[in-house]
């Protein structure tokens, strides 16, 4: 819920400044008369006076500023007094940084003035504005009119009579009938109840009615402004965000003192709450809602562990659809983003570790001879989330650090290709003989090794110059696949197959980013708008996992009946987990091509 912090005295400990004081350069005499025959209309005239000393250097004789202020039960009849013969002075109340104001009381020990005014300062003294005016003639002193004819008028009459004559009240009220608000958080209410300093304007001086023309003493000895008690009723300012608050700069501790640094929640901070915490931007920031009660809270940005602090950032907050605008700051652990949720160019994501571990990045292990210095982004050494690098041409293995099937002369341009029709020796370039197939093991595991028999007239696939991939060749266990069945012809027609083939599987290519299978076409059943020609080519399994898997099973040697997709704007046979891959039977040739010719219709 939206907090409020408790209403105290924002005048206790702290000091009024004035513009004079009785007896500041030397004693004065002063005169006035006893208080209870000044309280009613003295129909008798106002008794004898008495007459005293005033001197701002001795404590039993002074009447400073800070007896306004101390406290009204244990100094009752404490008071500050202007010099003699003022008629403008002024009183002032500094504050050390934001509060609100409830309402202000002034008891005054002279006659209350016959003009003044009320003015506060949001800015520590730099612009004042008035609250209040108060005079005996609205219209003839500040040409406003009174309150008690129209209502809600920034002038009033009701506390500048000179009776009583002592022990008379000015008293504010921030909030009236005329001053109606009902979220005290809401910037309309800031423009008015906060404020940084206070100040009493007294214009013009009265005297008392009962004082008559026989007086024995001098008139200027009654000449003066004397307050018993200044009351500024008030709280801390904390936009709902806190219900107490404690000492802020540059002020001491008293007792019921009011401070003015808020003692934040809701994930809020600074001395009024004015802003979220560190951690907790990832919504703009909102005072609590004073007439809902909700306490608008701010909301972690989700760092993941790797940063001390986030910022709102407005662009972000929009394009999420003002879901998630906090941005991460100097994100540790080798993590970069907006949520510091990848890795920085170097390392690469552990996946046996969560998110949040301090060792969730780890550096990239490339080989420095096998491994590409122009990648993706000039600063990627290996691929973020598997950590494989990134090759040279025909360079392979997870580090890079050994040739390509059919490459050899690891070096510092790479591989070269073998001058072979199979493999060669990686050292040398020798040429290998042998015709054996390396057979894919049941889950179609791409092989490290992969031979060509030399009875195939076959050109030998190449890597080209333009492709540099990683190696998928890491994890050795044994890949599963789930293969689909012919089933019926509504089945078969309803998968609106793109190509439908019969090829052997000459070899199977581990290219990093994808795998890559090199076929001969046998037969042509059906294609679509990627021309097919009875020759070599290659098809493209999608379901290509980084356990170096091709699914469906393609075994090389072996004749298969294929039926898949296209990429039109590559020019790519695609094979997936809906693709049709069965091994070449005659019957099942012939019981495809009769569902093309009178099935699909």
């Amino acid at each position: 819920r939206a907090c409020n912090p408790p209403v105290g005295n924002l005048a206790t400990g702290r000091t009024p400044v004035t513009l004079t004081t009785c007896g500041q350069n030397s004693t004065e005499l002063y005169c006035s008369y006893p208080g209870q025959n000044l309280l009613h209309h003295a129909s008798h005239g106002c008794g004898q006076p008495r007459c005293t000393k005033c001197n701002a250097n001795q404590p039993d004789n002074s009447h400073l500023p800070a007896d306004m202020t101390d406290d009204f039960f244990a100094n009752p009849v404490s008071w500050w007094q202007s010099a003699q013969g003022v008629h403008r002075e002024e009183i002032r109340l500094d504050f050390e940084t934001e509060f609100y104001l409830t309402h202000v009381i002034a008891v005054f020990k002279s006659p209350r003035p016959a003009a003044m005014v009320l003015e506060r300062s949001q800015d520590y003294g730099q612009t004042w504005r008035p609250y209040k005016y108060f005079s005996v003639n609205c219209t003839a002193t500040f040409g406003l009119q009174d309150d008690l004819i129209e209502d809600g008028s920034m002038c009033t009459s009701r506390y500048s009579d000179a009776v009583p004559c002592t022990r008379g009240e000015v008293i504010y009220r921030a909030l009236s009938p005329a001053n109606k608000i009902e979220d005290p958080y809401s910037p309309e209410a800031q423009d008015l109840l906060k404020l940084t300093n206070l100040r009493l304007l007294l214009l013009k001086r009265q005297e008392c009615p009962c004082h008559g023309s026989g007086m024995v003493e001098k008139p200027q000895r009654f000449a003066h402004y004397a307050i018993y008690d200044l009351i500024i009723r008030g709280s801390c300012f904390c936009n709902g965000h806190a219900e107490e608050c404690e000492v802020a700069n540059r002020t001491g501790v008293m007792e019921n003192m009011v401070h003015g640094k808020c003692v934040c929640r809701h994930n809020t901070a600074g001395d009024h709450c004015e802003k979220c915490a560190p951690l907790y931007n990832d919504q703009p920031w909102k005072p609590g809602d004073g007439k809902t009660g909700a306490p608008n809270e701010c909301r972690k940005c989700r760092c993941h562990n790797h940063a001390e602090s986030c910022h709102f950032d407005l662009s972000v907050w929009l394009a999420s659809g003002k879901r998630s605008g906090g941005v991460c700051d100097n994100c540790k652990h080798n993590t970069e983003g907006h949520r510091c949720q990848r890795c920085k160019p170097g390392y690469y994501r552990d996946r046996g570790k969560p998110m949040s571990s301090a060792e969730v990045c780890k550096p990239c292990a490339c080989q420095p001879m096998g491994a590409a210095n122009a990648t993706f982004s000039s600063s990627w050494r290996c691929h973020p989330r598997t950590g494989f690098c990134y090759c040279k041409p025909g360079v392979a293995g997870p580090n890079c650090d050994r040739c390509l099937v059919g490459y050899w002369g690891f070096g510092e341009n790479g591989c070269r290709p073998c001058d072979c029709a199979g493999d060669c020796d990686q050292q040398t370039g020798h040429c290998f003989n042998s015709e054996s197939f390396f057979n894919i093991p049941i889950g179609g595991r791409i092989p490290d090794l992969v031979q060509t028999p030399t009875n195939e007239s076959d050109e030998e696939w190449k890597w080209n110059d333009h492709e540099q991939g990683f190696s998928a060749l890491r994890h050795p266990e044994k890949c599963v696949c789930k293969e689909k069945m012919l089933g019926s012809v509504t089945d078969f027609c309803q998968m609106k197959y793109a190509y439908v083939i019969k090829a052997r599987i000459l070899s199977a290519h581990d290219k990093g980013t994808h795998a890559e299978v090199v076929v001969k076409v046998k037969k042509v059943l059906k294609s679509g708008k990627v021309k097919i020609a009875r020759s070599n080519r290659s098809i493209y399994p999608e379901s290509w996992t980084n356990r170096g898997c091709t699914c469906p099973i393609l075994n090389p040697g072996t004749d298969y009946l294929i039926a898949g997709q296209e990429d039109s704007r590559t020019g790519k046979l695609l094979v997936n987990m809906n693709s049709l891959v069965k091994p070449w039977k005659a019957y099942l040739g012939k019981q495809v091509s009769d569902i093309l010719r009178t099935g699909c219709k």
